[in-house]
């Protein structure tokens, strides 16, 4: 039981993280600080801290890199593993940034929409300059 290939690793059981941090992530919400710190405590009680925080020696080159095959299956096993935690599938993580683009792209378009109901002619040096910024802000 003492060599890797039969160790169990309990972080591995985790299979939903919302029945350890309740909080769930919503844009309107400002509970990111709060979940941050469980998320944090949740993944270095199961010694998975530095798949998303790197230790100190990281920062200044020193980061252990697995070295054989089998460190490295692991070392992916236990990532994909705490990227579950954060969303619980693919499909779920790109529907988030999906959302959260698509969002900003009517963001955009309001800002873009409001630009261009503000640009006045006596802003540009000539009618010309006016109709290409009219134009460019439309496009």
């Amino acid at each position: 039981m003492g060599d890797s290939k039969s160790s169990f690793h309990l972080e591995l059981a985790v299979s939903n993280i919302k029945n350890n941090i309740s909080i769930t992530l919503e844009m309107e919400n400002v509970q990111y600080s709060t979940w941050a710190e469980l998320f944090k405590i949740h993944a270095k009680s199961h010694r998975v801290l530095h798949h998303i925080i790197p230790p100190a020696e990281t920062s200044k080159g020193k980061e252990k890199v697995p070295s054989s095959e089998e460190e490295q299956e692991l070392w992916q096993t236990l990532d994909a593993t705490v990227l579950s935690w954060i969303d619980a599938t693919a499909m779920d993580a790109w529907n988030r940034l999906r959302d959260l683009f698509q969002d900003n792209r009517h963001s955009r378009a309001v800002t873009l929409k409001q630009e261009f109901s503000t640009t006045h002619l006596e802003d540009f040096p000539n009618v010309s300059a006016y109709f290409q910024r009219l134009k460019s802000l439309a496009d």
